[in-house]
């Protein structure tokens, strides 16, 4: 990164905003200026400091439940699988063949043995080499000693997240405030039941932005989402080093199933918590159904997402898991028009970033702005007053 010449550390309105927003309020934050989504340094930083350093999520645990179960996954490029071992534990594992770097599986599904496609190099669920087609009479390759490099895995709340630096500390404890929030609802006990992939053209961060502000619900959705979630019910709560999100109510006069876990109270019952666990997820949690993103940069401006949602409960006929998938979609699609038209105008020279709404409503955008300048900040001024 020293090499850059014309970094992002060079945008003084970034790297002071950056700054200003550790330092400020709620009441007195402001949007981003353009190349805090924009700067293709910026990116490349961001994917080596937080994609390829933090944990990203790849998935839900129940979409792989039995042994030799499998889901795929790219972070930075790097192809790992997800894979139910048979002692019913989930290991990540490099998703990449030890003979000639053929990857080894695709997408979601069953596999006792990982048998690679091109020569047919056979792993357990372990990821330990037990065939090596025609190399027997090898003096010199023990294929014992031969197996997939394994990564850092962790489920939490039944998400299965992964990281590709050994030294990364363990996710669970720095989620345990985010945990007490929304243990009633039992998401570790909710059933997978839609997964879709998509490429949306829009920064990564802009997209969690979007994903985790109420202030749009009833101005950007006003016959999808603010009959049901409106502005008005929204409630900001305390951040932590690997989270943040708010609170937001269902209508009241809106009809709707009380769906949910035993263990919720009335009021959790009539909330939904939207989460972020940065870089990657944010999540939609209500007692009945959820719905959960996993993001991938692409380049500034395109993302590869990875969307679905999870519901309590065996009782969902087919119309009514429809209905959920339609509403998902069509407010997804809202989303995805407006912040493929916020790309044109972050580029504009005559932008400049306006107050953020109050906390209730905008703060977890501040809230990500933090966490990017907790992680990143020092880097980025120190590489500028190197250049």
């Amino acid at each position: 990164m020293d090499g850059l010449a014309h970094g992002a550390w060079m945008d003084d309105d970034m790297v002071g905003a950056l700054r200003a927003a550790l330092d400020v309020g709620y009441d007195r934050a402001f949007a981003m200026p353009g190349s805090f989504y924009l700067s293709e340094d910026l990116l490349e930083i961001e994917r080596a400091q937080l994609f390829g350093r933090e944990w990203v999520c790849v998935g839900r645990a129940d979409e792989i439940p039995e042994p030799g179960d499998y889901m795929t996954y790219d972070i930075l490029g790097e192809p790992v699988v997800a894979v139910r071992g048979e002692d019913g534990a989930i290991r990540a594992l490099s998703n990449v063949c030890r003979h000639r770097a053929m990857p080894i599986l695709e997408g979601k599904g069953r596999a006792r043995r990982m048998v690679c496609p091109y020569h047919a190099w056979t792993y357990d669920t372990q990821g330990q080499l037990i065939g090596a087609p025609q190399l027997q009479g090898r003096a010199d390759f023990d294929k014992r000693a031969c197996r997939l490099p394994e990564f850092r895995c962790e489920v939490w709340q039944g998400f299965v997240f992964v990281t590709l630096d050994p030294n990364t500390p363990p996710l669970a404890p720095r989620l345990a405030p985010l945990d007490a929030i929304v243990r009633n609802y039992h998401l570790e006990g909710m059933k997978t039941r839609y997964v879709t992939y998509e490429v949306w053209k829009t920064n990564w961060k802009s997209l969690i932005e979007n994903f985790m502000e109420g202030y749009h619900l009833s101005p950007l959705h006003k016959e999808t989402l603010h009959p049901i979630n409106p502005t008005s019910l929204c409630r900001h709560f305390p951040d932590g080093d690997a989270h943040f999100g708010y609170f937001v109510g269902f209508a009241p006069d809106m009809a709707r199933e009380r769906k949910g876990h035993p263990d919720l109270s009335d009021e959790e019952i009539d909330t939904c918590v939207m989460f972020a666990v940065p870089p990657n997820l944010v999540v939609g949690g209500a007692s009945d159904y959820s719905s959960f993103l996993c993001i991938e940069p692409l380049t500034t401006n395109r993302c590869r997402v990875r969307l679905g949602l999870f519901f309590h409960g065996d009782d969902w006929t087919e119309e009514q898991i429809e209905r959920a998938i339609r509403l998902f979609h069509e407010t997804m699609e809202e989303d995805k028009l407006v912040l493929d038209q916020l790309a044109r105008g972050l580029g504009s020279r005559h932008y400049t970033p306006g107050p953020l709404a109050p906390a209730a409503y905008e703060g977890c955008v501040l809230d990500l702005h933090r966490y990017v300048a907790r992680r990143l900040l020092g880097l980025l001024e120190g590489l500028r007053e190197r250049a």
